[in-house]
C-alpha cells in the first residue's frame, strides 16, 4: 500500500483518502455501543442461564426477552450519535458536505446501528452453543432472531433522528428510560390487541410464531424508522417519498393488530409423547424433551420395579400440560428449566419419584380423604418412594402433641406391615389398594 502511494504521489496523482464510512465503523461511539449490547445481553443470560440452559424454547424465549433491554439501549445509542454534530460544534460544517442529507443521515446513523446487531447477534450466538451441549430433544428455534435483529437496526436508526431533532444532553437516557416503560406497559394483557405491535412482547414457550408475524414485525418496525429518517432528511416534495414507508408500517400494524393470537400457534412438538413401553405403567415425556426419557425411566425405576404384578394402574405417566387423560397418571412437568431440571438434567430424582407417586394416589377428583385413606396413602407413597424429607416431617410430628404423636405411631405401624408382606400379598394389597383409588372408594381401600 504505501509502494502504490509513493508511485501515485510521484505521478502526480492525489491518493485516495479514506472512505468516510471506514472511520464511522471503526472508531468513536459505534464499537462502543456493540460493545454494550454485547456485554448487557451476555449478563442477563448468564444471571438467568438455569431457566434457558438446556431447552431450545425456552433459550428463544429468553433471546426475544432481552428486546425489553436491547430496544431502549439502541435508541438511546442511536440519539446520542445523532447529537454528535451538535455536541462538536460542527453541524454547519456538516451541512457543506458534497453529499445529501440522506446519504450524511445514513452514513452516521447505520455504523452504529449495525454495531448493536453485531453484539447482540454475538451474544445470541453464544447462547445457543451453550444450549447445545445441554439439549434433550426438538431443535434450535431461530424464527424470532432476523425481526428481533431488524427491530434493534430500526430503533438505533430512529434514535438517531431524535438525537438530530432534540438539542438536550439527557435526551439518550430519557429516550431509553421512555422506551423501557413503554415497551414494559403495552405487553400487559390490558392493553388489548395493540400488545401484539409491542416487539418485546413475551413469548411462551409453547408457542411458535406463524410465517406472517415476524415478517409484519420487521415491516412494522422498518417502515417506522424509514419513515423517520426520510421526513428529517429530505424537503420539499421529495419529503413525501415518507409516506411509503409510513403506508407499509401501517398495513403491517394492521396485520399484528387485527389477527393477534392468530399468528402464534402451538408448538406442534409440544403435545407429542414420547414412551418407555418397558415399564407399567409406561413412562412417557413431552416430544421437545424426549432426550430425558432415560433419565426419566431411571429416576421412577424404584417405582415401576416395584409395582411389578399390580393391577388395576393407570396405563402410564404422561407429561404435558392440562390434567391426565382417562387411565393416566401426571409425571411431574419438566418445564419450566430451572426447577426440576437444570441444563438437561433431573435436579433431585428422589424428589421427582416421590412427586411421581403422588400424582398416582391423585384423589383430587374424590374430595377430602378420611384418616384410614391417609394412612393408606403415607405406607404406599413411603414403600413404593418416601418423601426425601419424611424424617424431618416425623421429627416434628414426634415433638407435637399427643394427637399428633399418636398419628405417627400409626403411620408407621402401617409402613412396616406394608414393608413386612411377601411379595404375593403386597402385589394383591396393592391391587386392591390402587382399584380403590380409581373409583373412589373409600372403604375400598384395604386394612393395614
Amino acid at each position: 500500500m504505501t509502494l502504490v502511494t509513493g508511485e501515485r504521489a510521484a505521478r502526480g496523482v492525489a491518493p485516495h483518502p479514506p472512505h468516510p464510512l471506514r472511520a464511522e465503523v471503526t472508531r468513536g461511539f459505534a464499537p462502543w455501543a456493540g460493545v454494550a449490547a454485547f456485554v448487557t445481553s451476555a449478563v442477563l443470560l448468564a444471571v438467568e442461564a438455569d431457566r434457558w440452559q438446556g431447552g431450545w424454547a425456552e433459550t428463544r424465549t429468553e433471546l426475544h426477552a432481552l428486546q425489553l433491554i436491547l430496544v431502549p439501549l439502541a435508541a438511546a445509542a442511536g440519539c446520542r450519535q445523532g447529537g454528535r454534530e451538535r455536541r462538536r460544534a460542527t453541524e454547519e460544517l456538516w451541512t457543506t458536505a458534497v453529499r445529501g442529507a440522506l446519504a450524511r443521515s445514513l452514513a452516521a446513523a447505520l455504523p452504529l446501528a449495525l454495531w448493536v446487531v453485531a453484539g447482540h447477534l454475538l451474544a445470541a450466538a453464544g447462547a445457543l452453543l451453550a444450549t447445545w451441549p445441554y439439549a434433550r430433544g426438538d431443535r434450535p428455534y431461530t424464527d424470532l432472531l432476523p425481526a428481533d435483529t431488524v427491530v434493534l437496526l430500526s430503533a438505533a436508526v430512529a434514535g438517531h433522528v431524535v438525537g438530530r431533532l432534540v438539542p438536550w444532553r439527557p435526551a439518550p437516557p430519557l429516550l431509553a428510560a421512555g422506551g423501557y416503560l413503554g415497551l414494559g406497559l403495552s405487553g400487559w394483557a390490558s392493553a388489548g390487541a395493540w400488545r401484539h405491535l409491542d416487539p418485546a412482547l413475551p413469548v411462551a414457550e409453547g408457542l411458535v410464531p406463524a410465517g406472517r408475524q415476524p415478517v409484519a414485525m420487521a415491516v412494522w418496525a422498518t417502515g417506522l424508522a424509514a419513515t423517520a429518517v426520510l421526513a428529517h432528511a429530505l424537503r420539499g416534495r421529495r419529503r413525501w417519498t415518507a409516506l411509503l414507508p409510513l403506508a407499509a408500517a401501517v398495513v403491517a400494524g394492521t396485520l399484528l393488530v387485527q389477527s393477534g393470537p392468530a399468528l402464534w400457534q402451538a408448538n406442534p412438538s409440544e403435545g407429542g409423547q414420547v414412551c418407555d413401553a418397558s415399564t407399567a405403567p409406561q413412562v412417557c415425556v413431552n416430544a421437545r424433551y424426549r432426550g430425558m426419557l432415560p433419565q426419566v425411566t431411571k429416576a421412577l425405576s424404584g417405582v415401576t420395579g416395584r409395582l411389578e404384578g399390580v393391577r388395576n394402574l393407570p396405563s402410564r405417566f404422561e407429561d404435558r400440560p392440562g390434567g391426565p387423560g382417562d387411565g393416566e397418571a401426571q409425571l411431574p412437568m419438566l418445564t419450566p428449566i430451572g426447577g426440576s431440571v437444570v441444563r438437561g438434567w433431573l435436579t433431585d430424582p428422589e424428589q421427582y419419584a416421590w412427586e411421581a407417586v403422588a400424582a398416582l394416589q391423585d384423589r383430587t377428583k374424590c374430595g377430602d380423604a378420611d384418616a384410614r385413606e391417609t394412612t393408606a396413602d403415607a405406607a404406599v407413597s413411603d414403600y413404593l418412594a418416601p418423601n426425601p424429607q419424611q424424617e424431618h416431617f416425623d421429627a416434628l410430628d414426634a415433638t407435637g402433641d399427643a394427637a399428633r404423636r399418636a398419628e405417627l405411631r400409626e403411620r408407621r405401624a402401617a409402613r412396616e406391615r406394608l414393608a413386612s408382606m411377601d411379595a404375593d400379598e403386597r402385589r394383591i394389597w396393592l391391587s386392591a389398594y390402587f382399584a380403590a383409588v380409581g373409583d373412589c372408594r373409600p372403604m375400598g381401600v384395604p386394612a393395614l
